[in-house]
C-alpha cells in the first residue's frame, strides 16, 4: 500500500447524479465516505454537452433524494442547469466532493480486504467499498466503417458536438443514431438551413414526453418495472423510444433528408449509404452513436467478454464492489436523474449490510 494512502470506508467515483445520491444516503447513514471525481466542477458533464440540450424528463420527475428543483417543476431543464442543480446540491449537503482527482486503478488491496483505488494527482486510498458512478458508458462508439470515409470528411462524435458553427463550411451534414441526441443535434444543423442528411432507425418507436405521460408513466410504474421481471426482459428487447415532437420538428425542416440507417460508406469515400437512401458528398458527419463501457482502469474480475459490469441492482459478487447510473441497472429509470435516488439508496444500503 503507497505510503500515502488514505484510508476511509467508502469511495464514491464520480460526482454525477449516481455519485450525488450515493453520497447523500451515505451521509444520512453517517458513514465516512469521500466522493473523487476528474473533472474541475460538480456538473461539468452536464455544462460541457451540446448548447440546446435538454432533460429528457420533467424537473418534478428528476430531483435527487432530499431537494427539488428549483423554479417551475414543469420544465425541462436545460444543460446548464442541471449542471447548476448538481453544484447547488453538493453545496446544499456538505458533500465531501475531491475535484480533479483522476482515478487510475481500482484494485484489490493487499491486505486481503477492500481495495487500493489510485488516482493520477494522489493521494490514493484504501476502503472497503467502492462505488462507481462514472455514468452510462463513457467511451464514444463509432460504427466500424467510419474509417472508410475520406479524410475531407470531418467526423465529430457526438460526446464533442457543441454547436453547428464546429462543422466546417455550409454544405451537407449527416447525423447518423436513433436516438434523441441524434435528433436534437440533427434539428440543431438544421436551423442553420444547410442540407442534413439523418441516418436514423425508421422502425425506432417514439412516445410524446409532457406532464400527462409522465404522470402516466409514474401512476402505472413503467418506470419501475425490473429488468429481471418479465415484463422488464421485454421492454429491454425493444428498442429504446424518441421524443415523437422531437422527431415531429426534425421532419419539419424542408432542408432535412431522411435515409434510413447507415450501412456504410458509399464507392467514393464522400458519403454514406443509408436503408432507404444514400447522402451526397458530405462536409461533416456527426455521430451520435452512443458510448461503451470503459472500465478497464478496474482491475477486479467482475465484467463479461463485452467489458459489462456483471451485477444485480449494482451489486457486483466481489465483496464491496458497486456500480451506479448504469442503463437498466434495475429497471428504465436507472440512468435518469430521477432514477438515481432509488438504485443509491438500495446499494448503500446493501453494502453496509456486507461489509
Amino acid at each position: 500500500m503507497p505510503d500515502s494512502s488514505v484510508r476511509i470506508d467508502t469511495v464514491v467515483i464520480g460526482a454525477g447524479q449516481a455519485g450525488l445520491a450515493a453520497a447523500y444516503y451515505l451521509q444520512q447513514l453517517q458513514q465516512p465516505f469521500v466522493v473523487l471525481d476528474e473533472r474541475p466542477a460538480v456538473g461539468h458533464v452536464w455544462a460541457s454537452r451540446f448548447e440546446s440540450l435538454r432533460l429528457f424528463s420533467p424537473a418534478w420527475a428528476s430531483g435527487l433524494p432530499g431537494l427539488p428543483w428549483p423554479g417551475n417543476a414543469r420544465r425541462y431543464p436545460t444543460k446548464d442547469e442541471a449542471a447548476a442543480y448538481l453544484q447547488h446540491y453538493a453545496e446544499h449537503f456538505h458533500l465531501p466532493v475531491r475535484l480533479g482527482q483522476r482515478v487510475t486503478r481500482v484494485a484489490p488491496a493487499g491486505t486481503g480486504t477492500g481495495y487500493l483505488v489510485s488516482t493520477a494527482a494522489g493521494p490514493h486510498y484504501q476502503a472497503r467499498n467502492v462505488i462507481v458512478c462514472t455514468g452510462p458508458y463513457n467511451a464514444p462508439r463509432l460504427p466500424q466503417f467510419a474509417h472508410q470515409l475520406q479524410s475531407t470528411v470531418t467526423q465529430l462524435h457526438s460526446s464533442a458536438y457543441r454547436q453547428p458553427a464546429q462543422l466546417p463550411g455550409a454544405g451537407p451534414v449527416a447525423v447518423v443514431g436513433s436516438g434523441n441526441s441524434a435528433l436534437q443535434i440533427g434539428a440543431d444543423l438544421a436551423t442553420t438551413g444547410r442540407p442534413v442528411y439523418a441516418a436514423y432507425n425508421e422502425r425506432t418507436p417514439a412516445l410524446p414526453n409532457h406532464t400527462g405521460m409522465w404522470l402516466f408513466l409514474q401512476s402505472t410504474g413503467l418506470m419501475r418495472v425490473p429488468r429481471h421481471s418479465w415484463l422488464g426482459r421485454r421492454m429491454l428487447a425493444r428498442p429504446e423510444p424518441v421524443v415523437s415532437a422531437d422527431l415531429a420538428r426534425l421532419r419539419s425542416f424542408a432542408n432535412v433528408h431522411f435515409i434510413g440507417s447507415a450501412g456504410g460508406v458509399v464507392a467514393d469515400g464522400r458519403g454514406l449509404q443509408g436503408t432507404s437512401g444514400a447522402t451526397p458528398p458530405l462536409q461533416a458527419v456527426v455521430w451520435a452513436t452512443g458510448y461503451g463501457p470503459a472500465f478497464n482502469w478496474i482491475q477486479v474480475p467482475v465484467f463479461d467478454a463485452a467489458g459489462e459490469p456483471r451485477h444485480h441492482r449494482g451489486l457486483t459478487e466481489a465483496p464491496g464492489l458497486a456500480f451506479l447510473g448504469l442503463p437498466w441497472l434495475h429497471t428504465r429509470s436507472s440512468a435518469l436523474m430521477g432514477g438515481a435516488g432509488p438504485d443509491a439508496r438500495y446499494v448503500v444500503e446493501a453494502l453496509l449490510k456486507r461489509t
